[in-house]
């Protein structure tokens, strides 16, 4: 487990430089196709700009793609990033540049041939022909990719990496209210809007758990703040629940009650892991959506 030590100043949204698309060979005819892809230790995945009706399996999937010797490398789960396979994820097949398109061969979906565009110095395109769909991904160093933030600007997908949530703790302060019966919570990967909440014991085992509620829930940005969410519990018999929402390592989050001044923890009970690799069958299986987020203003003081 890596504890998240939360950086200031780096953000992965870089502004699109579309005025200088171009073909790699016809941007900088000094480097090739090999070194450009592995100009940078990891490549962000940015699937909201995503475009075409097609899909490439092994992109709509990772939040991370490297390329290390001819080795394709992938993160296709939030908890465990920057532990697995040291920062690059597990390895999801092999890749050639040849004749300036890069080949693919991946584990499970076999081969696939990408053109290359290179927008800007760390960002590029990766289209796949055969469907017109398209890829953006932007280029880091390591030991400049801040992998916290990563997971805030995918909140909702490491939500879904835990069978449950399991509450660990109640602050003192704060008034009672309705949400200090509920005592785990659900996010369901199948339906990304979907969260379910029980009240049963803490420790009860996860597999035992009886589901008193199933709802909405919903995820704001918040203006000005790039390391807390706000979230949304659509609960119709006493109204809407809101939280804003802290990361504290892959494990742990906290959850502080708008309504009530109450902050509770709240731990992931049995991690999900979803696999791009050859370990189908024994993982389960998830590909990314496109997340447009509205935006809220914090309604506390800081």
């Amino acid at each position: 487990m890596r504890t998240l030590k939360l950086l200031t100043g780096l953000l992965l949204t870089i502004t699109l430089f579309t005025s200088c698309v171009v073909e790699v060979n016809d941007f900088d005819d000094s480097i090739t196709l090999e070194q450009l892809v592995t100009s940078y230790d990891l490549w962000y995945i940015d699937y909201n700009k995503t475009t075409g009706g097609g899909d490439v399996p092994f992109l709509s999937k990772a939040f991370t793609v490297s390329f290390q010797n001819g080795r394709l490398l992938a993160n296709s789960n939030l908890v465990g990033l920057g532990a697995v396979g040291n920062g690059y994820g597990d390895q999801i097949g092999y890749y050639e540049t040849i004749n300036g398109v890069l080949e693919i061969d991946h584990n499970l979906d076999g081969f696939i041939d990408l053109e290359v565009s290179q927008l800007s110095n760390d960002e590029i395109r990766l289209r796949d022909t055969y469907t017109n769909t398209s890829y953006y991904l932007i280029g880091y160093r390591k030991s400049n990719f801040d992998f916290d933030q990563v997971f805030y600007d995918n909140i909702e997908y490491f939500l879904q990496e835990y069978v449950a949530w399991e509450k660990t703790y109640t602050s003192q302060e704060g008034a009672l209210n309705e949400f200090d019966d509920e005592n785990f919570l659900q996010f369901t990967p199948e339906n990304q809007t979907t969260f379910r909440s029980s009240q049963d014991e803490f420790g009860t085992n996860i597999g035992l758990l009886i589901w008193n509620f199933e709802g909405g829930y919903e995820v704001f940005d918040v203006a000005g703040f790039d390391d807390v969410k706000i979230l949304t519990l659509d609960y119709d018999f006493f109204d809407n629940e809101e939280f804003e929402l802290s990361v504290i390592n892959d494990e742990e989050i906290d959850l502080f009650h708008v309504a009530s001044g109450t902050t509770y923890t709240f731990k992931g009970r049995d991690n999900i892991v979803f696999k791009n690799a050859s370990e189908k069958g024994k993982t389960k299986d998830r590909k990314r959506f496109k997340v447009n987020r509205k935006t809220k203003k914090r309604q506390i003081k800081v």
